[in-house]
């Protein structure tokens, strides 16, 4: 039986940062002007939401 694809999750994954994930690190960084460490940083201090990690790098 073919299995159909779903959304499931994709929304979860675009609210999350993950700072173990380059690409994402990097699509960040890019989005917001700031360097890869900052966002890695940010994401270990205000946690992987999106929205967090934002308004941290806001904050600097």
């Amino acid at each position: 039986m073919a299995q159909t694809t779903t959304s499931h999750g994709r929304a979860q994954d675009r609210t999350r940062v993950a700072g173990g994930q380059d690409h994402e690190v990097k699509y960040e960084a890019t989005k917001e002007g700031a360097s890869r460490d900052a966002i890695k940083m940010a994401a270990k201090s205000a946690g992987n939401s999106r929205k967090k990690v934002e308004a941290e790098i806001d904050r600097r």
